[in-house]
């Protein structure tokens, strides 16, 4: 049997280029971290490996307090969770007390709680604007979005004395009624932030350098939102018409048209266009509400002393996405377990599988678009 020789040299293999794996700290004093968040993240140059959120710095200890004061004083502590969005954390709460105690909220009380969580809700997504945008280098959008803001909090501080922690909602209504001229004042801004909001789209939306930093960044699908939790503009961002003011309509909500913007690509542009779409329908509910308001009283009658029985769970959609109020009470004044469910500590889970393969300066633009608080989340 003839040998075959064999010739040549055997076949090598590809040699993998060599990873350099760094762990490199994002905050918590960075500006970019909206706040005291620390994010560690595990890089290959500027590529990111894996990111993890570490939280904790803040220590608002607000459930631990409200453990300790009466069912009325708690409600100035709640500002001081969201404090950008401080009604929608009133509110959250005073409708847990308002079913323990079995309170009738006026239907007069109820349309203006509607009426100042829109604008709320406006106020809200003008500072997130103004910060991601900022963030990205466009210092315009920034000053543009504070000015308007200005504007919308002066007609706050006539109606509720404050212009960001406000102590106006109370257990069975508001502490008082509108002012006087609230109404031609607010259509005037409402007017006023559409002819601004198309000065926004020219700055940002459809700008080149803004598509490329936001466009395909930090992908998150409709089944990834889902099982994580997201709610709010994360995940309508993710294509899931998902509005807790439809799903499961609370107060008045269910007497105004109003639409649920999606998006389409789960991306940091998605979540963009969600929430520049619910400028419009914000100021959509806040003229019906305006234009349907009933007379009557604006507070109703609550027990002398307050005090809780039972358990209970409310939630609404917030400009962040679900915060739950979770309240136990054992027959006395104060709550005896008073739980607050955060959607930014839900959502900055998200941020490792947002934030894989992509670079540092990605991160930046992914946590913006989340628009996290860190009080809601240091609670």
């Amino acid at each position: 049997m003839a040998e075959t020789a064999v010739t040549g040299t055997p076949p090598q293999e590809t040699a993998k280029p060599a990873v350099h794996e760094l762990f490199v700290n994002m905050g918590p004093q960075h500006p970019s971290t909206h706040g005291v968040l620390r994010v560690m993240l595990k890089v290959d140059g500027e590529r990111i490996l894996d990111a993890d959120a570490d939280v904790g710095y803040l220590h608002r200890c607000f459930e631990k307090i409200a453990e300790r004061r009466s069912v009325t004083m708690v409600i100035p502590y709640t500002d001081r969770t969201d404090y950008l969005a401080a009604i929608t954390s009133e509110w959250a709460y005073v409708m847990a007390a308002e079913k323990l105690l079995g309170v009738e909220v006026p239907e007069r009380a109820e349309y203006i709680r509607v009426i100042v969580g829109e604008l709320q809700r406006i106020a809200s997504h003008l500072i997130w604007f103004g910060a991601f945008a900022l963030d990205l280098g466009a210092t315009t959008a920034f000053l543009y979005a504070w000015r308007e803001r200005e504007y919308l909090l002066d007609i706050f501080q006539k109606l509720t004395g404050a212009r960001m922690l406000y102590n106006y909602l109370r257990v069975g209504g508001v502490r008082n009624d509108l002012y006087d001229g609230f109404a031609d004042d607010v259509h005037r801004f409402l007017k006023q932030l559409e002819e601004k909001l198309r000065e926004y789209h020219d700055l940002l939306t459809g700008n080149r350098i803004f598509e490329t930093r936001t466009k395909g960044i930090g992908v998150i699908t409709a089944e990834q939102a889902i099982a994580w939790g997201a709610s709010g503009p994360v995940l309508r961002g993710s294509g899931v018409p998902h509005d807790l003011r439809k799903a499961h309509p609370y107060s008045v909500y269910d007497r105004f048209e109003f639409g649920i913007p999606v998006g389409e690509d789960g991306d940091v542009y998605s979540r963009y266009v969600v929430r520049m779409q619910e400028f419009y329908e914000s100021m959509r509910i806040v003229r019906q509400a305006l234009r349907d308001i009933p007379g009557g009283p604006w507070q109703g009658d609550v027990p002398r002393r307050m005090k809780l029985n039972g358990d209970v769970y409310t939630r609404i959609e917030s400009p962040r996405g679900e915060v739950g109020v979770y309240l136990v009470g054992d027959g006395s004044d104060t709550p005896y377990r008073c739980h607050y469910r955060s959607p930014c500590f839900v959502h900055l889970q998200l941020l490792g599988p947002m934030g894989v393969g992509h670079l540092v300066a990605d991160m930046v633009a992914i946590i913006g678009s989340i628009d996290i608080v860190m009080g809601e989340v240091d609670r």
